[in-house]
């Protein structure tokens, strides 16, 4: 399955990449007052998209060797999508009001931008590693 590895981990970028933008657009039109984030298609496409996302990741690791976690970013990536689904669900839909609802969204794209400097640099810090 080594052979594959490329194919699965641009997929699995595309695929993060689909999954944060729907979020964003979701996001805002949810604080713009919109119906259409909360409608079945908008809904089932973030489904799929995060199911295949999902699927790419343990795809990812299942194909790579343990040592290459060792340094503990996964554990911080996989707390920090944790946190994302969790304020992501309040941004979009549980929050009372609007207010806690942005408060939310931002710190959920926050998080979601705290994911990707992790992986990339393959650091728990992420970005925040070059600082110190």
């Amino acid at each position: 399955m080594i052979e594959l590895y490329p194919q699965i981990k641009h997929l699995h970028i595309l695929m993060v990449t689909l999954s944060g933008t729907l979020f964003a657009m979701r996001g805002a039109g949810v604080l713009l007052h919109g119906r259409w984030p909360m409608s079945r298609l908008a809904r089932w496409a973030s489904y799929a998209i995060d199911t295949t996302l999902l699927t790419t990741a343990l795809m990812l690791l299942t194909i790579l060797p343990w040592t290459a976690f060792s340094n503990g970013w996964l554990a911080v990536k996989l707390t920090l999508l944790v946190a994302y689904i969790v304020l992501g669900t309040f941004a979009l839909k549980r929050a009372r009001s609007m207010r806690t609802r942005a408060i939310l969204f931002a710190l959920a794209l926050l998080t979601y931008g705290w994911m990707i400097t992790s992986a990339r640099a393959h650091h728990p810090m992420g970005i925040f590693a070059t600082l110190h």
